[in-house]
C-alpha cells in the first residue's frame, strides 16, 4: 500500500509568509471571514485543497451569475474595485497570504461589496479541482510573483501546463487577462499561451491594450517607478 503524500508534486509560486497581524486584520477574520472566507478541505498542505472538494457558485452566491477568478489578489484593490463596481457580477479572490485576505474582506466589507469571495489556497488546485469545470467567465492573473532568478523561474505559475489548468475552469469563450512588468515574464507568458491549444489571442500586435478594469495597484505603481514597462496579455479560451 503506498504511503500517503506529505508534499505536493508540483512546485507552488509562492512562499508561505507569517508574521503578526494588526488588530483590525484579527478582526477582520474574527467577523467577516464566515461571510467572505470559504471553508475549504485540505489536502497535504495547508494551503491545498482536498481533490474531492467542489465549489458550489450558485449556492454560495445565492444566484446565478457570472463568475470572475483574480489569482493573486494580494491586498485586493482591483478585486474590490471590481466588485463594488459591477454588483450583477460575481467575483473570486485566491491568495494564500493572510494579511492580504484580512485587507481585502475589510476593505470589501467598508465598500459593501457582497458579491466577492476569497479563497486561501494554492491557485492551481482552485483552478484544477475545485472549481467547477467552466465555471469562470474571466480569470485574471495580474502581477504574479515573477521569480527572476534563474534557478526559481520553475515556481512561476505561468509554466507548460498552466494552459490547460486555467482552461478548464473557464467557460468556452471566457477570458484570461494577465498583466506584468518582467520583460522576460511576459514573454514567457505569451509563449506559452500562444503554444496552448485551449487558447486564442484576443488581441492584436505585440501587447493587449491595458485591460479597462484593472485599476492601478501598488505593484504597478512600482514597475513603473523603477522603468519597467506594463505588459498585458489577453486569451479567449476556445473549444
Amino acid at each position: 500500500m503506498p504511503e500517503p503524500r506529505t508534499f505536493r508534486d508540483e512546485p507552488v509560486s509562492f512562499v508561505r509568509r507569517s508574521g503578526r497581524m494588526s488588530e483590525a486584520q484579527e478582526r477582520a477574520f474574527e467577523e467577516l471571514a464566515p461571510h467572505y472566507l470559504l471553508d475549504v478541505p485540505r489536502d497535504v498542505a495547508w494551503t491545498s485543497v482536498h481533490p474531492e472538494a467542489r465549489l458550489d457558485p450558485a449556492s454560495e452566491y445565492g444566484r446565478e451569475a457570472s463568475l470572475i477568478v483574480e489569482v493573486g489578489s494580494g491586498q485586493g484593490h482591483a478585486i474590490v474595485h471590481a466588485a463594488s463596481s459591477r454588483p450583477d457580477d460575481d467575483f473570486l479572490a485566491v491568495e494564500v497570504f493572510r494579511a492580504g485576505l484580512a485587507r481585502t474582506m475589510l476593505d470589501a466589507d467598508k465598500a459593501g461589496a457582497r458579491n466577492l469571495r476569497l479563497v486561501e489556497a494554492n491557485a492551481p488546485e482552485v483552478l484544477s479541482s475545485y472549481l467547477p469545470a467552466g465555471a469562470a467567465s474571466e480569470v485574471w492573473i495580474f502581477f504574479p510573483d515573477p521569480w527572476h532568478k534563474k534557478r526559481h523561474t520553475k515556481r512561476r505559475l505561468v509554466r507548460p501546463g498552466f494552459p490547460k489548468t486555467a482552461a478548464r475552469a473557464l467557460a468556452d469563450g471566457g477570458m484570461l487577462r494577465l498583466a506584468t512588468d518582467w520583460e522576460d515574464y511576459a514573454l514567457q507568458m505569451r509563449e506559452v499561451l500562444d503554444e496552448a491549444p485551449e487558447f486564442e489571442r484576443a488581441f492584436e500586435g505585440e501587447w493587449a491594450e491595458r485591460f479597462d478594469g484593472r485599476v492601478m495597484t501598488a505593484f504597478e505603481r512600482k514597475g513603473i517607478a523603477k522603468g519597467r514597462d506594463i505588459r498585458d496579455l489577453a486569451y479567449r479560451r476556445v473549444q
